[in-house]
């Protein structure tokens, strides 16, 4: 990796966790996602499933529809997905069938990671697209944003 692509990773994460802070203030769990092409923002997103009531309704999901609009076809090629958290079996499917790029996340999830913490699905090789990953971009501030957000939960009773 170039030492602009790093500076790039990590301005674009932020913007992923902008969307991640603004979601964590309806209620919802804060993960965000941005997706760019040739270093332009296309879509940015946070997790709307509580907000509306919607069980799909991942901030991954909701970028790629967002970008898909914006590009004016359902291919995001040549196209980086920067999420705050390691990615679900759900959204690791859209990406693959939205032939993004290039996958670059925040933090693992150890209970739900469907790129390499307890999936890998990436990896196989019947897919008929497999992004390029790079996990653990800042992964200490979005794993801090979760983690105090579940906190907070428990301490309000929440499930």
């Amino acid at each position: 990796m170039e030492i602009s692509d790093a500076k790039d990773h990590e301005r674009f994460m932020r913007l992923a966790l902008a969307q991640a802070q603004a979601t964590q203030k309806t209620g919802s769990v804060p993960v965000g996602a941005v997706i760019v092409r040739d270093r332009q923002v296309l879509a940015a997103a946070g997790n709307r499933r509580l907000a509306d009531g919607d069980p799909v309704a991942h901030a991954e999901l909701l970028a790629i529809r967002a970008a898909a609009l914006a590009i004016g076809d359902w291919r995001l090629e040549n196209c980086q997905l920067y999420v705050t958290l390691e990615p679900c079996v759900m959204c690791v499917g859209a990406i693959v069938l939205a032939r993004v790029e290039k996958l670059i996340y925040g933090a693992a999830d150890p209970k739900a990671g469907a790129v390499q913490s307890v999936y890998t699905i990436f990896e196989d090789n019947r897919l008929n697209h497999r992004p390029d990953v790079l996990g653990g971009v800042l992964a200490r501030e979005c794993g801090q944003l979760l983690t105090e957000f579940f906190r907070q939960q428990r301490a309000a009773g929440k499930k």
